[in-house]
């Protein structure tokens, strides 16, 4: 429940002016797909490739949110759609400073993703799907959480016992299965420039 009593401050330095200063448009590039299927690793390559050729960019990634401002969660379901909700808002927040904001997190229920879309606006909310066979994810399993999901050691994994609900339209489809790592770059990077985000 919001209260009554807190009222919003409109800034005079705008997110337009961000924008013209930063001479690109601010957005949320918002990565999803199971654990294993390159979401992060897509965001930090991406980012540093924006990075090199001057934009503002920052790349939230779910475990080092879950370190801090989501540390009080667990990952039942309700726990899981606040994590979105308060990551949607931080979005938002940062997006409004003007950045190219990517965010690195399995976000595995429709539903949440679409809250997020709503509340940052469709125009400026951009769903890639990481897409990754159970398999590929588990043979890439560098942490050994599927093992141990596997095992019953870890319980309400997703693609294990929680489910994953693909995206049904999103923005871009990056098949992490196929592609390598340049290409699949490439795509986003691409998309950014026909949208005229970058120049």
């Amino acid at each position: 429940m919001k209260s009554p009593n807190v009222i919003y401050h409109q800034a005079s330095v705008t997110r337009g002016r961000r924008n013209q200063s930063n001479n690109h448009q601010s957005v949320v590039l918002w990565f999803t797909g199971l654990s294993g299927s390159g979401k992060s690793t897509l965001a930090h390559v991406l980012e540093e490739k924006l990075f090199n050729q001057g934009c503002k960019t920052f790349v939230l990634d779910g475990d080092n949110v879950r370190h801090g401002l989501n540390s009080n969660l667990d990952f039942s379901d309700n726990d899981r759609k606040e994590n979105i909700r308060r990551i949607g808002e931080v979005a938002k927040l940062m997006m409004e400073s003007g950045l190219i904001l990517m965010t690195a997190f399995i976000s595995p229920f429709r539903e949440d993703r679409a809250a997020v879309r709503n509340l940052i606006s469709n125009s400026d909310f951009i769903e890639i799907y990481c897409k990754a066979s159970l398999k590929t994810c588990e043979a890439r399993d560098v942490k050994g959480f599927y093992k141990r999901a596997r095992a019953g050691e870890i319980k309400n994994y997703t693609g294990i016992d929680s489910p994953y609900e693909a995206p049904e339209n999103p923005e871009l489809i990056i098949d992490t299965d196929k592609e390598t790592l340049e290409e699949s770059v490439s795509k986003i990077y691409n998309f950014l420039e026909r949208k005229a985000i970058i120049n």
